[in-house]
């Protein structure tokens, strides 16, 4: 399979899987639960879609490697601003334990994926022994989030199989995509600043929802331009070409799941599609992804 070929199924599939499992952090079902726990409740609604409460996504995200400290945490998810994350997650633990509050995830994303996609849409079965397979092919070295998923069981439900494992396949693009930019020898507040010019957002817009201050931000620029990668037009050749290098980097990470659907890739794509459709037409998930949240602060 040629590299152009790979990277189209692989941020094909990445998309796909975005709506069905990224939705549980914005699923109602899911903050009620963490309500129940001593979070806070949702912070508000922007375009019909619930936001989460900051100390519940990094403590419930978090679960997935355990009951660990918050700098595990911020270490892992890669970036957004410790000095956010660390404090979320003690609170987090002074509330609930990981067991319990990854139990009250699965159940709301579960519970969530149900509402708006009924109990058993065609293709389920289908598309959940494809993700297995898919799963079973994925190399956790270095994936921390990654690893952690496969230590737990898959929740008995009709939605279990394709939440379980498709979150995998999502967390697996993720820790590849921060293996990309650190090798690509970028900080948290650079790789952020060039991913909103490469998706066409205004410079500190949907990176200011990781948490970053306005200083880290400057300096983070100015380590840019140093470096040659931005000036006041947006991305020089060098910037856009690197940033570019780093998705294809990833892209490369993700060939062995690509390559497990076999001939199955385009029908599975077409009902994760279609049930990422229907979640974002219930207001279940951002209809514009990242350019929503940049528009929330």
């Amino acid at each position: 399979m040629g590299s152009s070929t790979l990277s189209a199924h692989a941020r094909r599939l990445g998309g796909a899987l975005e709506p069905v499992i990224g939705q549980v952090y914005f699923a109602p079902e899911c903050h009620e639960r963490y309500v129940e726990l001593g979070f806070g409740p949702s912070p508000g609604e922007f375009n019909g879609v619930a936001g989460p409460d900051g100390p519940a996504y990094f403590t419930s995200r978090g679960s997935l490697l355990g009951q660990v400290p918050g700098q595990v945490v911020a270490a892992a998810f890669g970036v957004f601003n410790p000095d956010v994350v660390v404090p979320s997650v003690a609170h987090g633990w002074t509330l609930t334990d990981a067991s319990t509050i990854c139990a009250a995830r699965d159940a709301g994303a579960l519970a969530h994926l149900e509402r708006h996609l009924g109990a058993d849409p065609a293709g389920l079965a289908a598309v959940g022994d494809a993700l297995e397979h898919a799963a079973a092919s994925v190399r956790v070295e270095g994936r921390a989030l990654t690893a952690g998923i496969t230590a737990l069981p898959v929740p008995d439900h009709p939605f279990g199989r394709v939440f379980r494992f498709g979150d995998l396949l999502r967390e697996f693009r993720g820790d590849s995509h921060i293996a990309s930019w650190v090798t690509a020898d970028l900080d948290a507040v650079e790789i952020g600043l060039l991913t909103e010019l490469y998706w066409g957002l205004p410079l500190r817009s949907y990176a200011r929802t990781r948490g970053w201050s306005g200083e880290q931000f400057d300096a983070g620029e100015e380590s840019l331009r140093s470096k040659g990668l931005i000036d006041d037009a947006g991305f020089t050749d060098a910037g856009r070409q690197l940033r570019e290098r780093v998705e294809t980097d990833t892209d490369r990470q993700m060939a062995s799941v690509v390559a497990s659907f076999g001939d199955d890739l385009d029908e599975v794509l077409t009902v994760l599609e279609a049930w990422g459709t229907a979640v974002r037409a219930g207001h279940g998930y951002p209809a514009s992804g990242p350019h929503d949240l940049a528009r929330t602060r």
